[in-house]
């Protein structure tokens, strides 16, 4: 137990307990999945064979890696100290929030370590880094090396901090983590850009959900002196640069908030615009507030939402449907935009012609949400019922 009560058989919190803890140990194995699913059997067992609770990877109120079977063989060996990293994700917001929650003990280790030891989450991908991961941990811990076990490994020595963030209560990060991240990550990134500055996610595609009317509301918030940046096409130094230098952002909610909110400020103002109805809207303002000591402005405009056939529930492979004239008067009531400007609302035959621009018009892939057409149902109703009750008071 933890002076907070609750130790790793409960989830990390951001208040301290064993989310700011370190654990040494020796001659542990590091057992990767072997199936992919999003719950799986993987992480640390001790050099006796017991389970190391402090390294499961947590999400909201359960562990997606729990205890694994020992394995009947260990041929993989890695001598010198390494810190444990946790789950390696290719997703890059699953990444930023997830596999970055342990860096937070590299300014509190009493001896430097020979580098960062993942498992991946996906076990075809094995020991494969990408470009993102290895520029971002070199932003965070120049030079350091990582490596992914792609197989049962015996650790000479593995420092096994708690998981300090990711999502759930521990979006708000620990404090060590939070201080961490300002005081290390991508200190020298020089501000460059312009002060205004929209984050899109027009370019993503189909896969990757985003919002219908984006590319009109670019062209009105260009109109404002916006620069349209598209995240996915520069580097993490390119991006990071943009968003130091920015004095107002605003952003489609996605991943490249969470990335943001490590080295935003105070002084800036940010906006969040939603594409779906999702509790990870929630989460990523609280990551943004915590982090940047601010309160974002979250906006939600959506008409509809068109959700994928197979699975036609709120995702981040939705695509929200927006109101511009909703969002037009958000921003300028909070001096993102002119006071007096005046967003028009997307006519049926403009509205008709973006969703067969984008593909779902008649797409056997993307269905409205059951949700809104129930909703927008009950409204028709309302309405109807209340022109009803006028025409019989007026008789």
């Amino acid at each position: 137990m933890t002076e907070h009560g609750a130790g790793p058989e409960d989830q990390p919190l951001p208040d301290g307990g064993w989310s700011e803890e370190i654990e040494t140990l020796r001659g542990a194995c590091v057992i990767p999945p072997v199936d992919s699913a999003l719950v799986q059997k993987a992480g640390v067992l001790t050099a006796s064979g017991d389970y190391c609770a402090k390294a499961a990877l947590w999400r909201k109120y359960r562990p997606i890696t729990v205890q694994p079977d020992p394995p009947s063989e260990v041929n993989a060996t890695l001598p010198g100290r390494w810190l444990w990293g946790g789950v390696l994700w290719a997703h890059f917001g699953h990444f930023l929030v997830e596999s970055s929650s342990r860096l937070w003990a590299l300014p509190h280790l009493d001896q430097p370590v020979d580098g960062i030891l993942f498992i991946p989450k996906r076990p075809a991908v094995g020991d494969e880094t990408r470009g993102f991961q290895r520029e971002f941990i070199n932003l965070f811990a120049p030079g350091l090396p990582i490596r992914v076990a792609a197989e049962p490994t015996r650790v000479e020595e593995l420092v096994v901090p708690g998981q300090g963030f990711g999502l759930g209560h521990i979006t708000r990060g620990t404090r060590k983590f939070r201080n961490a991240v300002h005081s290390r990550f991508a200190r020298d990134v020089t501000p460059e850009g312009p002060e205004k500055l929209y984050i899109s996610r027009s370019k993503l595609g189909l896969s990757k959900g985003g919002l219908l009317g984006e590319e009109q509301m670019e062209e009105l918030l260009q109109a404002e002196g916006y620069e349209i940046f598209h995240p996915q096409d520069h580097s993490l130094t390119e991006q990071l640069a943009r968003y130091k230098a920015a004095r107002q952002v605003i952003a489609a909610d996605g991943s490249a908030l969470h990335l943001f909110a490590m080295v935003g400020r105070p002084d800036q103002k940010v906006a969040m615009v939603l594409r779906r109805q999702s509790g990870a809207n929630n989460l990523l303002a609280m990551n943004v507030a915590h982090f940047c000591k601010c309160n974002p402005l979250v906006i939600g405009a959506l008409r509809t939402e068109w959700v994928p056939v197979n699975k036609p529930k709120s995702s981040r492979n939705s695509f929200g449907e927006i109101d511009h004239s909703v969002i037009g008067r958000a921003l300028a009531t909070h001096g993102f935009i002119s006071a007096d400007a005046k967003w028009p609302v997307l006519s049926d035959d403009q509205r008709q012609q973006i969703l067969v621009e984008k593909g779902l018009g008649g797409s056997d892939r993307f269905v409205e949400s059951p949700e809104f057409k129930q909703q927008r149902i009950r409204e028709m109703r309302r309405a109807r019922r209340a022109r009803r009750a006028a025409k019989t008071a007026n008789a």
